[in-house]
């Protein structure tokens, strides 16, 4: 029988998507938190690319999932207690593995490791692996009033410098783990083996517009710069190094990216054009731009007492149309937004912006479905450019930002 016949069956997936992290070998510690069964699709997605994975279960953990769910993801035996095999000792050790990951890392993980104590698998690991130098990522999840708490800042500030954290996404009152994608983008970088996007200097908008009526009164949009601070974000932790011109959005701007808030579509404009001086490989128009603009806005706030006024709009300048013209070769990406349309008029009137913003790519998506208006956390895009049209289907905001970046590689040489 070959060795090919002996293996688990879990390991033939190892390097189907990729042989980047081939030879590498990853330890990970999977803590007592709801995120835990985020882990199996992390062990596989870093299998898919090569490494072999070594699973540490916390005894919490494994309340949540079971230890043979990591060993059938990983295709290695589990360890959830130290025995005199020196379990920690063998994965550990001095260049015994390349990489310590804790997904998710609690913040009781945290503090042991902060303050030297190893009373748990995990955390004697962590001691080991701390003491032999061996790289260790955190991608913290608790409660967001965990997370604030003085004592976990300190004990993040104390391993900052010493260790690699990949941040929570605050979300619904907590900090939840960073999806899998997201640390296995990071692992990519550390290792320097990042997508075609590391490196690569990107404009981007995001956010609506204000345009002034009077001092007091203005004309906006319901934009709340979710899939465009989303998919910055996406970008920046694929190593790409992204300036962000951001109208007054509600969700908080990506941190790593060099951001300028901008509040009309005049300033919008005027800063795009200013940073096109400089030479960028990609701009993404994601803002959710004024269309119309008043004509004479008042400089002074228009008397309550009228019982009609009338305010005279005029059509703003095309930002988009003006990006190929500044920057003959650089990857446009386009945003096309309607409502209540069919798929079949969706894609034709991207296509139709495609054409004439000379754009590569154009994300449509149609904002006046019911089921837009009842859950705007989640869309549905069709990605479109000159040879195909993409269908994403209904899901998150954040899921639909890593669809596009995606496509935004594949259009890379």
């Amino acid at each position: 029988m070959s060795k090919k016949e002996l293996q688990h069956p879990s390991l033939d997936i190892v390097e189907s998507k990729g042989t980047e992290l081939s030879g590498k070998k990853i330890v990970l510690c999977v803590a007592g938190s709801v995120a835990a069964y985020k882990s199996i699709e992390l062990a596989r997605l870093l299998m898919r690319h090569g490494a072999k994975v070594t699973c540490v279960m916390s005894s919490a953990s494994t309340k949540m999932i079971q230890p043979d769910y990591m060993k059938w993801a990983t295709g290695n035996d589990v360890i959830t207690k130290l025995t005199g095999k020196l379990e920690h000792i063998n994965i550990a050790d001095y260049k015994r593995s390349d990489l310590i990951i804790v997904y998710p890392a609690t913040a009781n993980t945290l503090g042991k490791l902060a303050n030297g104590i190893d009373d748990t698998p995990i955390s004697t690991v962590l001691t080991v692996g701390f003491g032999s130098k061996t790289p260790i990522l955190m991608a913290l999840a608790m409660h967001a009033s965990m997370y604030e708490n003085v004592a976990v800042k300190k004990n993040i500030l104390f391993l900052k410098n010493k260790i690699d954290f990949v941040s929570p996404n605050i979300i619904e009152g907590k900090a939840k783990a960073s999806e899998p994608e997201e640390v296995l983008d990071f692992v990519l970088n550390k290792f320097g083996l990042s997508s075609k996007l590391q490196g690569k200097k990107i404009l981007m908008t995001a956010g609506p517009t204000v345009e002034q009526i009077d001092p007091v009164r203005a004309i906006t949009n319901q934009s709340t710069g979710k899939t465009g601070v989303s998919l910055a974000k996406e970008l920046v932790s694929a190593g790409a190094k992204v300036t962000f011109v951001y109208g007054p959005g509600n969700e908080k701007a990506p941190s790593g990216a060099k951001v300028i808030n901008v509040l009309s579509s005049k300033e919008m404009y005027d800063s795009v054009k200013k940073e096109l001086k400089n030479k960028f490989d990609i701009v993404i128009m994601a803002a959710a731009i004024s269309d119309y603009i008043p004509k004479n806005p008042s400089k002074k706030k228009i008397k309550s007492s009228n019982t009609d006024i009338s305010i005279s709009l005029k059509k703003s300048p095309k930002i988009i149309d003006q990006i190929k013209k500044i920057q003959k070769n650089v990857l446009l990406v386009g945003f096309k937004a309607e409502t209540n349309v069919t798929n079949s008029q969706l894609i034709k009137s991207a296509k139709k912006k495609l054409k004439e913003s000379s754009s590569d790519i154009i994300i449509a998506n149609d904002i006046g479905t019911s089921r837009y208006k009842k859950n705007s956390q989640n869309n549905q895009i069709i990605i479109v450019d000159s040879k195909k049209n993409i269908v994403s289907g209904w899901m998150k905001k954040e899921k639909i930002a890593k669809i596009i970046r995606k496509q935004i590689e594949l259009k890379l040489k």
